[in-house]
């Protein structure tokens, strides 16, 4: 269901190749979504999110670095909406995520999807121009 399509490049060789794992990894948070043979997810879950957390902060760190690199004059704005998805991402009680198993995976799932359909179309192909 999530897959990196070419109107998301950026033409940026190491943003693309990491949006791709991003956008991977949020296939594997939807896959384990639709799984109805697994009755407890809790740890599927958490593994999922830790990697999309840890995973996320490296991109954020590459992107920013390389933003910095080429004197990109929307830097600013780029960096506050890094911000606020680490600002969320440190929010996630991963400990609260076995009560409310589907709700955490359709939250973050909607989280995911804004974040890489209007982030990614809207701010990071700006960058390759």
């Amino acid at each position: 269901m999530y897959e990196l399509k070419e109107e998301f490049l950026t033409g940026i060789e190491e943003i693309d190749k990491e949006h791709k794992r991003l956008f991977e990894i949020a296939d594997e948070l939807y896959t384990l979504k639709c799984e109805e043979f697994i009755p407890d997810k809790y740890d599927n879950i958490r593994a999922i999110l830790e990697e999309l957390r840890e995973y996320t902060l490296t991109h954020f760190a590459h992107e920013e670095a390389y933003m910095e690199s080429i004197g990109y004059k929307r830097m600013f704005t780029q960096k506050s909406q890094h911000d606020a998805l680490r600002q969320i991402m440190d929010e996630w009680d991963l400990d609260a995520i076995d009560e409310n198993q589907d709700e955490t995976i359709e939250e973050m799932l909607r989280i995911v999807t804004d974040w890489l359909v209007n982030h990614i179309l809207n701010q990071d192909k700006l960058i390759g121009k």
